[in-house]
């Protein structure tokens, strides 16, 4: 890991940026700012104060002014949007970012900036290592919703070294952060980010923080139950994997096996119309499950498309034009089993006196000729569709671009 060593910084061109979102904050933002100059002085080095105003109209523009910050506008509403604007401001060649709701230690940066030195990308806090003081954090906060979702991040994106994905004070390099796209103008900013240095394997760490009960005196911004929706609904947003990719790998699979055990053990199932609904079942779950694995795959192919993920992929045989051709031939393929099953099934009715209720292995040839049917105009189509993501892929290749740029 690279450091950091033997760079020059001064005034105009200081060594960190501290940027801090800003709505309204006139009671804590002056001691916050405060606090951050001091640590600046005790680190003895050049930095400089970023307030990211989002529209404050009781005096926190003013306040901060005075004691030396300089202040940036951001008018659309949002704490990710109001980051944005000051992350695009900074001069810094790191960036430490932090509400200025006096709840986050500015006194305590130090570590911080040591780690971005050795070579880190990402720096976060954990406030889980570093204590929370009473009534600093809600109970179903502090003991529920962030561990359950922690967790659910550092599944879902292999983030293992991450203890506290919801900690807003944390640090970063300035060029890396901005090469990132970052789209989210919410609270989903945090998380957006953390997730996408982690998608592109960039160097991370976290050092532990401290969390006081913030100096405000009105009801905090974040509302429980509606930002834990909005946590969760953009990890499998983030995450197409678990949203289709597994999931339709555990349908089909199921379905699989109840197939194989109908036609290997069909005594054991039950007969006639039992057997008829476990047919109906594992064919369902098998299409449903096929098409949800396929939906993974086209969402990971968007989500890079548009800059949502890194171009880093273990699916790019799918951004080939070979997988047109795969796709093509095997679902032409399955559409002649699936008609050959069906030429079977239609000879054995003809040739057939009883016209009760058929046999359970015809029902399976019906089934089975349905299966290939539909898998194979799935294939057929999907192929296609490939095929559209690779040429508008090719376009932009063309036209220098390496993805869409956020809005």
């Amino acid at each position: 890991m690279s450091t950091d060593a033997g760079l020059k910084f001064d005034e105009q061109h200081p060594e960190l940026s501290i940027v801090m979102p800003c709505l309204n904050e006139v009671r804590t933002v002056g001691t916050c700012i405060k606090k951050a100059q001091r640590c600046i002085g005790e680190m003895g080095i050049h930095a400089e104060i970023i307030i990211a105003d989002n529209g404050s109209d009781d005096g926190s523009v003013e306040l901060a002014e005075k004691l030396g910050a300089r202040v940036v506008h951001q008018s659309r509403k949002g704490y990710g949007a109001a980051l944005k604007a000051g992350i695009a401001a900074a001069k810094g060649h790191y960036i430490i970012m932090g509400d200025c709701d006096d709840s986050y230690d500015f006194l305590g940066l130090a570590p911080f900036v040591e780690k971005l030195r050795e070579g880190y990308f990402l720096v976060m806090g954990n406030r889980f290592a570093g204590g929370i003081k009473k009534n600093a954090m809600p109970p179903l906060h502090r003991y529920f919703g962030n561990p359950l979702l922690t967790f659910l991040g550092r599944v879902f994106f292999r983030a293992s070294k991450f203890g506290d994905f919801y900690c807003g004070l944390r640090g970063f390099r300035t060029e890396s952060v901005r090469s990132l796209s970052l789209h989210s103008d919410g609270m989903e900013f945090a998380l957006e980010m953390v997730i996408k240095f982690t998608m592109r394997g960039d160097w991370a760490t976290e050092v532990p923080t401290t969390l006081s009960p913030d100096g405000r005196d009105r009801a905090p911004h974040l509302k429980s139950f509606r930002d834990g929706w909005r946590s969760l609904r953009f990890y499998l947003i983030m995450a197409p994997r678990w949203m289709f990719g597994i999931p339709g790998i555990i349908m089909f699979s199921v379905g699989s096996i109840l197939s194989f055990l109908l036609l290997v053990y069909p005594p054991h199932l039950g007969r006639n119309y039992q057997d008829l609904l476990m047919l109906f079942i594992s064919t369902t779950l098998m299409v449903v499950g096929y098409q949800s694995a396929l939906m993974g795959v086209f969402a990971k192919l968007l989500a890079i498309e548009t800059g949502l993920h890194p171009p880093k992929t273990i699916l790019g045989y799918f951004r080939e034009r070979s997988a047109l051709v795969l796709f093509s031939v095997s679902g032409l393929l399955m559409i002649l089993a699936g008609i050959v099953q069906a030429i079977i099934v239609t000879i054995y009715l003809i040739n057939t006196s009883d016209l009760g209720t058929p046999p359970v292995n015809v029902a399976g040839w019906v089934f089975g000729s349905t299966l290939c049917l539909l898998l194979g105009a799935q294939n057929i189509f999907s192929g296609f569709l490939l095929g559209e993501f690779n040429l508008a892929a090719e376009r932009r290749a063309e036209l220098g671009f390496e993805h869409m740029k956020p809005v």
